[in-house]
C-alpha cells in the first residue's frame, strides 16, 4: 500500500525514529500505525520516543579549533557515566566538527542538516538507540580570529567546563589559555566594564544604596561607598578586572596587556548550567496553564 508523507510524520514524532526507518515500519506493517512503533521498538529503534520527557543535564563541552576558526559545544546525556561513553564521546567530536566546516546559525538549523547523508537529528536519534539515554545538541558557538590574535582552549575536568577565548593583536596561546583557565575557575560574565548592561547596573546601585542606608551609613556618605562597592561588582563579574589566578599581584588586563593584547571575546560552557531552572520553569508554566483551565 501506499505510505503518506504525513503518516510517516506522524510516526516520526510518535517514536523519534528517522524518516526512512519509520517508512519502512509502517511498508512492513500495512499501515497500521501501532504495529510500526511495536516494530521500531523491537528494532532498538524508538529508544528515542521513550527517553524524551526525561532531563539530559549531564554530558560534555568541547572545543575544536582549526586555524583561525573554533567551536565550542555542549551535547547533554542523561548521566555523567555515558558522558565517559566513547560512541558518546565520537559524537561529541562529529557534531563538533560538522557544527566548524559548516556553520549552521542555531541549534535547530543544525539538526536539520546531514551528516554523511544522515540528518544531524536522526543521527543523535540513532546513538540514543545504541547508548540507550536521551541525548541532545544543547547549544554550540562558532569563534573566527586573525592571524594576529590566539584562541585560548581550555577544558576542565575532561570538558565539564570548556573556555574559548580569544586574544587579540598577541599570538600567545599559552596567554590565552592561561586566560581560559582563570576564567574556568572565576566565572566573570563579561570582558569589560563597557560591556556590562546598563539596567543592571542601575539595579546594583539600588541594591547597594538600600544596604548602606540600611547599615545606618550617613545619607551624605552613602553615594561614595555605593562608589565604592561597585567597583568591587565589577571585579566580580568583568575578566579583565579580576584578579589573576596564576598572580594575585596583577588584574587579568594587565596580565594581558603584558604579552601585547587585550582579551576581545569568551565563551564558557558548563555542562547542565540553566537546565534544572529551565525544568522549574517549564512546570511552573504547565501549572499556570492547569489552574487557568
Amino acid at each position: 500500500m501506499a505510505i503518506s508523507a504525513q503518516l510517516v510524520k506522524e510516526l516520526r514524532e510518535k517514536t523519534g525514529a528517522g524518516m526512512m526507518d519509520c517508512k519502512k515500519a509502517l511498508v512492513q506493517t500495512d499501515g497500521d500505525m501501532e504495529k510500526a512503533i511495536d516494530f521500531l521498538r523491537e528494532k532498538g529503534i524508538a529508544k528515542a520516543a521513550n527517553k524524551g520527557d526525561r532531563i539530559a543535564a549531564e554530558g560534555l563541552t568541547s572545543i575544536i579549533v582549526n586555524g583561525n576558526e573554533a567551536v565550542i559545544l555542549e551535547v547533554n546525556s542523561e548521566t555523567d557515566f555515558v558522558a565517559k561513553n566513547e560512541g558518546f564521546q565520537v559524537l561529541v567530536k562529529e557534531l563538533g566538527e560538522h557544527l566548524l566546516a559548516n556553520k549552521p546559525a542555531t541549534v535547530e538549523e543544525a539538526l536539520e542538516q546531514t551528516i554523511n547523508g544522515v540528518k544531524i537529528a536522526d543521527h543523535i536519534n540513532a546513538a540514543v538507540a545504541k547508548i540507550g539515554e536521551k541525548l541532545t545538541l544543547r547549544r554550540f558557538e562558532v569563534v573566527t580570529k586573525t592571524d594576529n590574535d590566539a584562541f585560548g582552549a581550555y577544558l576542565h575536568m575532561g570538558g565539564r567546563i570548556s573556555v574559548l577565548s580569544v586574544l587579540e593583536g598577541t599570538t600567545d596561546a599559552d596567554a590565552a589559555k592561561d586566560v581560559s583557565m582563570h576564567i574556568a575557575a572565576l566565572k566573570p560574565k563579561y570582558v569589560s566594564r563597557d560591556q556590562v548592561d546598563a539596567s543592571e547596573l542601575d539595579r546594583e546601585r539600588e541594591v547597594l544604596t538600600q544596604q548602606a542606608l540600611n547599615e545606618g551609613k550617613p545619607e551624605k556618605i552613602v553615594a561614595k561607598m555605593v562608589e565604592g562597592r561597585i567597583n568591587k561588582f565589577y571585579e566580580e563579574i568583568c575578566v579583565v578586572d579580576q584578579t589573576f589566578v596564576k598572580n594575585p599581584d596583577q588584574k587579568v588586563g594587565q596580565f594581558v596587556e603584558s604579552k601585547g593584547g587585550s582579551v576581545k571575546s569568551f565563551v564558557r560552557f558548563e555542562v547542565g548550567e540553566g537546565i534544572e531552572k529551565r525544568q522549574e520553569n517549564f512546570a511552573e508554566e504547565v501549572m499556570n496553564q492547569v489552574n487557568k483551565d
